[in-house]
């Protein structure tokens, strides 16, 4: 008697929800849930009344027309290509409708395909995965105080302070020639994946993040994230998923003579 272990493919859920805020009159945050494609997306514009919301627009609806490709390498490519293309026509929308007056969008986007995940990004939306009670920021934000950062010029500590922590450095709509940056890593049961808009992160601090990205339901931490946020005043468009592992039996034991 051979037991045979058939471990099937980790099927991911998703909760989400978008929100004006406590001071915005508009929300300018787009997002997008394509589960059964296993790719997610949230979009945060910038432009002034309405233009910030449609460069979101303009963004999620351009991702949500993608189909599903056989490999990873070529999902990654399409999403891509689909990024790169929006940002040249958000910059011909801005030159027609709003005689070239700069209007763009960030957007952090997480692909899980079999067990493993990309995050394809421009601006600092992000994407951050919480694996043993440890959450990991796995996207990096194109923003004047990240440079500073970099450059050992600031702390740590000193970013949220910073009197330029709203400036971003890049974003789909703004720029001639738009750099999507990538991140490949592993997907797998027990992980909690969160992406957000600024709009969430600058108003629920760390340790509430990792403490309601522990709750085993989707909607329950996205329903308990916005809500932190809204009670911390909310000064900014507030945006978050949660994608989560769906429970379930993950190999079936098999006999053969």
């Amino acid at each position: 008697m051979t037991d045979i272990t058939v471990r099937r493919p980790v099927k991911w859920h998703s909760a989400e929800e978008t929100n004006t805020g406590m001071v915005r009159e508009i929300n300018e945050d787009s997002i997008l849930s394509m589960t059964e494609l296993g790719f997610w997306a949230v979009a945060d514009g910038m432009g002034g009344y309405e233009a910030g919301n449609i460069a979101s627009n303009m963004v999620v609806n351009s991702l949500a027309e993608i189909e599903k490709h056989h490999t990873l390498d070529e999902m990654i490519t399409v999403i891509e290509d689909c990024i790169i293309d929006v940002n040249q026509r958000i910059m011909e929308y801005a030159e027609i409708v709003h005689d070239g007056r700069t209007l763009g969008s960030t957007v952090a986007s997480l692909l899980i395909h079999g067990n493993v995940g990309a995050c394809l990004w421009v601006g600092d939306s992000r994407l951050y995965r919480l694996r043993e009670n440890e959450l990991t920021q796995l996207s990096r934000d194109h923003s004047h105080v990240e440079e500073l950062l970099k450059q050992g010029a600031i702390l740590p500590e000193e970013i949220e302070s910073h009197p330029e922590a709203n400036i971003i450095t890049r974003a789909v709509g703004a720029m001639d020639e738009l750099f999507v940056d990538i991140n490949v890593f592993d997907a797998k049961v027990g992980d909690t994946f969160m992406l957000c808009s600024d709009g969430l992160y600058n108003c629920v601090d760390r340790s509430s993040i990792v403490e309601i990205l522990g709750d085993p339901q989707a909607q329950e931490g996205v329903s308990n994230l916005v809500a932190r946020a809204l009670e911390n005043g909310a000064p900014d468009n507030v945006s978050v998923i949660i994608v989560k592992a769906v429970p379930a039996n993950h190999a079936v034991e098999q006999g053969c003579e």
